[in-house]
């Protein structure tokens, strides 16, 4: 049985970072659509150059990009044992397409990380990701401004200025809250307080996945409408 996640929460919430404790956890990729997205804007893609002026705005990749984007990443091989979503889906809409892309494998588990508002704006004012190799910072580097995993640069990234931020919320509380509402009657889906120690949240995520796994909503196909 492979373990399909989706880590839903506003930013700052978290999911980069225990998805990426997740996926390493449970040896399955973890498909980060802001990272793709980042690295097409790196690279000077057509795509890169037109998802750069939608997120400097704070603003959402529009629908059919983001769709397109999972739609090949989970058509490879490496995605056969499980894989976690972080960053998709962001609105109903993809929650649906998702939906349609996973007939005939096993159920999504959807994981809500839910932190105060307050806590979200401490947290992104202060986050810290590699200039190097993306990675966010997530405290245990023994250098300061210096990631512990290739040694390259942090910097604060360029979507988390304050009124960026503030754009954010707003996107998240339209366009993505609603995603919370679609997936809460579902067996398999949890929410899981994010304003705790990262290793209570990771310890948190991964009793709820078990839990999910060994229960009914998995042998049900997941809730799924």
């Amino acid at each position: 049985m492979s373990t399909n996640v989706i880590m839903l929460g506003p930013p700052g919430a978290g999911k980069g970072t225990q998805g990426e404790r997740f996926a390493m956890g449970h040896r399955i990729p973890r498909i980060s659509t802001g990272d793709i997205l980042r690295d097409e804007i790196h690279s000077g893609s057509t795509l890169g150059l037109a998802a750069k002026t939608v997120m400097d705005r704070g603003e959402l990749v529009s629908d059919p990009v983001m769709i397109g984007i999972v739609t090949e990443r989970l058509s490879r091989p490496d995605v056969a044992n499980g894989f976690v979503l972080d960053g998709f889906p962001r609105t109903v809409a993809q929650a649906q397409a998702l939906d349609g892309l996973m007939d005939g494998r096993d159920p999504l588990i959807v994981l809500d990380i839910v932190v105060p508002e307050a806590e979200l704006a401490r947290r992104l004012g202060s986050r810290m990701i590699c200039e190097a190799c993306g990675h966010n910072a997530d405290g245990r580097e023994t250098t300061p401004g210096v990631c512990h995993f290739c040694g390259g640069k942090l910097t604060q990234r360029p979507d988390d200025n304050a009124a960026i931020v503030l754009e954010r919320f707003k996107v998240y509380t339209k366009a993505t809250k609603p995603l919370v509402d679609f997936y809460r009657t579902r067996p398999t889906f949890r929410s899981i307080n994010g304003a705790q120690s990262l290793d209570r949240v990771a310890a948190d995520l991964n009793a709820a996945v078990e839990d999910i796994s060994n229960g009914a909503g998995m042998a049900s196909g997941g809730g799924k409408r």
